[in-house]
Order: C-alpha cells, then sequence, then structure tokens
C-alpha cells in the first residue's frame, strides 16, 4: 500500500511515520507513505498557497492552484483508489471504511488547513470526504493520521497477531468485551470465573454477551444502524 499525504505543514508527520506501528509498517515494507509539503507548488516568491474569500469573511482559503499542481503530478505518475479530503463536514471515518480501504492499492489524503479549501477542488479532485468527529481541528494533520494508522494496522503482517485486529471493538458492529490477565484477583476484584475455565466454547458465548451488554449500555446506536458498508 501507497499513501501521498499532503500538508501545508510536513514536519508534523516526522516522529509518527518514525515510530510506532507506521514506522514498524514502513520498516517491514508493507506500506510506503510519503508526505508532501503543499508549499512546494505554492504560488510567486513567498509560495502562498492561500487567499482571502470571495465575498469577504474571517479566515484564509487554500487556493485551487497548489492543490491541482500536486494531485495532478501524482496522478500522472500512478493510479490512485482514492484522494481523501480530511474535513469536518465529511462522513464520519469508521471502521468498515478502514477495512475497506486497506484493501486499496494506493491512496492521497489532503489535509484541510486555515478556513476552508477552494471548493472547485472538492467538486473535482477529492472523490471521498471524511471527518473524525463533530469538531473543528487547527488542520487535517492528526486526522491524516488516525486514518494511516487504522487503515496499515489491517495489513497483514503489520500486527504481530493479525487475529488481533480483527476482534477489536466496531469488526462486530459492536463495542469489544471486557478483557482481563493477571493476577486473577487484585484488591478484591475478580476475573470471572468463566475466563478461567478453559471451556473455550463458553469463554466465547460469555465474550460476546459481554461485548454486545457494552455495546447497549454506551454505543446503542451501533447496534440500531443496519447500513453498514462492507
Amino acid at each position: 500500500m501507497r499513501i501521498d499525504i499532503i500538508s501545508v505543514i510536513p514536519d508534523f508527520f516526522a516522529s509518527p511515520l518514525e515510530k510506532g506501528l507506521l514506522g514498524i509498517a514502513r520498516k517491514k515494507g508493507l506500506a510506503e507513505i510519503h508526505v508532501h509539503n503543499l508549499h512546494d507548488y505554492g504560488l510567486g516568491k513567498y509560495r502562498q498557497v492561500d487567499d482571502t474569500p470571495f465575498g469577504g469573511g474571517a479566515g484564509m482559503v487554500i487556493r485551487p492552484e497548489p492543490v491541482f499542481a500536486c494531485i495532478e503530478g501524482l496522478l500522472a505518475e500512478r493510479a490512485y483508489d482514492e484522494v481523501i479530503f480530511m474535513t469536518p463536514d465529511g462522513r464520519p471515518f469508521e471502521q468498515n471504511t478502514a477495512n475497506r480501504l486497506s484493501r486499496k492499492g494506493n491512496l492521497i489524503v489532503l489535509c484541510g488547513h486555515y478556513k476552508a479549501m477552494d471548493e472547485r477542488i472538492r467538486q473535482t479532485l477529492v472523490t471521498m470526504e471524511l471527518s473524525v468527529g463533530d469538531v473543528v481541528l487547527s488542520g487535517g494533520e492528526i486526522p491524516a493520521l488516525m486514518l494511516a494508522d487504522a487503515v496499515v494496522r489491517l495489513i497483514p503482517g503489520v500486527l504481530g497477531d493479525g487475529e488481533s485486529a480483527l476482534t477489536d471493538s466496531f469488526q462486530s458492529r459492536m463495542l469489544d468485551c471486557a478483557w482481563y490477565t493477571r493476577p486473577a484477583e487484585f484488591r478484591g476484584m475478580a476475573v470471572p470465573d468463566v475466563l478461567l475455565s478453559g471451556h473455550h466454547e463458553k469463554i466465547g458465548d460469555w465474550r460476546q454477551e459481554n461485548a454486545r451488554e457494552r455495546t447497549l449500555q454506551r454505543r446503542p446506536d451501533l447496534l440500531e444502524n443496519e447500513e453498514w458498508e462492507e
């Protein structure tokens, strides 16, 4: 998999891409992640990428010329499955979307910044718009890292135990169950007896029921949503 991230502050990604899961995936050769500085495509002596909005108003808007130049340059080099814009008004980024994207070959991730992105960029270049929550951040860099981490961890061989990702929250349209480790009793709190029984079928049943109970208590909307995209 290859992910190309476009940002006005590319240095933001230096440490996360060298360490942790993303760094491991890159060192194993399972994922290529490249960060492109939008200012390299900026206009004039000062590499301008933003301007004041037509019609007035506070804030600055990213101009179309630098974004078109960067993305069209990438598209000339290879085919991309999606051009993803991280924006608060996109559709929610959910586990099923991460699952689907992990099976793709090449992705472009465009990080928003300033007040907005010129709408012509979104209408012409972007194929998918995703939001990581009903909140406005200073830019799309953190959401872009979230997307990269969520997608790359699903690539076979990235995690030491590949089955672990398949039992995470949301994979079965529910939250994950409660998990315990040693000691069996700590400060008067005991691990449920069934988990110590060695009876794998009963343990599986307990985990399924516990996951459902936790989902009903914390995120009942997940059980109401029947229109998950595969």
